[in-house]
């Protein structure tokens, strides 16, 4: 049993899996295989004459006979103003990791299909300990504006990899150059299921550390970001346990990294890492 000291930090994992799949979804399939979970009460857009062919909707599950096609059907639905698109591409994959189409980034939790990310713990070693770089939103972000976040987050675009997605973020949204972004070594690897305003997300989380020099001065580069903030790993400690500033799968990555740098005892750490990763 969790102690008083560690049980606020739970609810941040229950939240973020808040989901017990296929939650009424209808599964989408390509070769035999589940790629997705489709909301029902989207059927319509996709029976719609713009996508015939593209898709084939059943009683129980729908079949996507091309990968390629989910372009295509992110078009279709875009211009029928179906969803508000990002116009940025995802990689769609197999459990295996193969690659079947793209889709974009706005229609990924209608389709129920998972997204891949990066976290960056942008770690400071002071003589008065451990800090981290804390990031404050834009307050014109579509999701969560105004949370705290990473110093360096984002989505995997199409065709780029964990380390190359590290190195575009940092440099676009912090200003940090290459010869140290490629610094970041990967920690972990997080997985949640989640309903959302904007539907179901189904996230792949790689976590990364990267220890920072003391003389480093992150800087606003997109716009993405309000201020930065440089705060004892102790006072992050607090936050997440006391607050919901950061945004929601932000807590997550933070739990980890706590966890890796053993802030919490034996007990409470082993149940902790047990919710945050065990089998979604």
């Amino acid at each position: 049993m969790l102690s008083s000291a560690a049980s606020p930090f739970l609810r941040h994992i229950e939240r973020c899996r808040n989901v017990t799949l296929p939650a009424g979804r209808l599964p989408l399939l390509h070769d035999g295989i589940t790629i997705g979970l489709v909301d029902p009460a989207c059927l319509s857009w996709m029976t719609n004459p713009a996508c015939a062919g593209l898709l084939s909707v059943n009683e129980d599950h729908i079949l996507l006979p091309d990968g390629q096609n989910l372009q295509r059907i992110s078009t279709i639905l875009a211009q029928q103003e179906r969803y508000v698109p990002f116009k940025e591409w995802f990689d769609v994959r197999s459990p295996k990791g193969q690659i079947i189409g793209q889709i974009d980034r706005g229609l990924i939790p209608v389709f129920g299909v998972e997204a891949s990310g990066v976290h960056l713990n942008g770690l400071v070693q002071k003589d008065t300990g451990l800090h981290l770089w804390v990031a404050r939103r834009s307050p014109h972000k579509r999701l969560d504006p105004g949370k705290l976040d990473h110093l360096v987050a984002g989505g995997m675009s199409s065709g780029l990899t964990a380390e190359e997605t590290v190195i575009k973020e940092a440099e676009e949204e912090a200003a940090i150059p290459a010869h140290l972004s490629r610094q970041a070594r990967h920690a972990s690897t997080l997985h949640y299921a989640m309903s959302r305003p904007e539907g179901l997300r189904r996230d792949r989380l790689y976590c990364y550390d990267l220890l920072l020099p003391e003389d480093f001065i992150p800087h606003i580069n997109d716009g993405e970001v309000e201020s930065f903030h440089l705060m004892p790993v102790e006072d992050v400690f607090q936050r997440v346990r006391d607050t919901d500033d950061f945004k929601f799968n932000v807590n997550l990555v933070l739990l980890d990294l706590f966890l890796r740098l053993g802030m919490f005892d034996k007990q409470d750490g082993s149940i902790l890492a047990e919710n945050l990763h065990g089998h979604v």
